[in-house]
């Protein structure tokens, strides 16, 4: 037994299974291949950190480059304090466009052709945690 009917996502096709059991399809898409698109979708979410000599490069960049703006303590100077009780009610996703497109205006220069958004969120992290921990 088939049946269309409007719904909100676009047109839902019942299917049902011997056992009885309905299946929806959602625009004709097997409801497995619908899983597997989100889940591809949710892998920025949970992407690995950097191999271990990436992250020593990139702990050594929010020393020196960051922190040569930033202070050397990360307790700020030319740019903001860096510091995790500063950092803590900030969204890491915004902080991470900062790092990777910058501040138009201001000192604040994009990182974006030298990292990715993922190191970018890992360094963020790492900030968010302390440099020390």
């Amino acid at each position: 037994m088939r049946s269309r009917r409007p719904h909100a996502v676009g047109w839902v096709e019942r299917q049902r299974k011997p056992n009885g059991s309905a299946v929806r399809r959602v625009l004709g898409l097997d409801p497995t291949y619908v899983a597997a698109v989100f889940a591809f979708l949710a892998l920025p979410a949970f992407a690995a950190d950097p191999a271990p000599t990436r992250q020593a490069e990139l702990d050594y960049m929010l020393r020196q480059d960051c922190g040569s703006c930033h202070g050397m303590t990360m307790k700020g100077g030319l740019g903001a304090p860096l510091l995790p009780e500063f950092l803590q009610a900030k969204a890491p996703d915004a902080l991470a466009e900062v790092v990777l497109d910058g501040i138009p205006g201001t000192p604040m220069p994009p990182w974006r052709g030298l990292l990715t958004a993922d190191e970018a969120r890992w360094m963020i992290d790492r900030l968010r945690r302390g440099l020390d921990q």
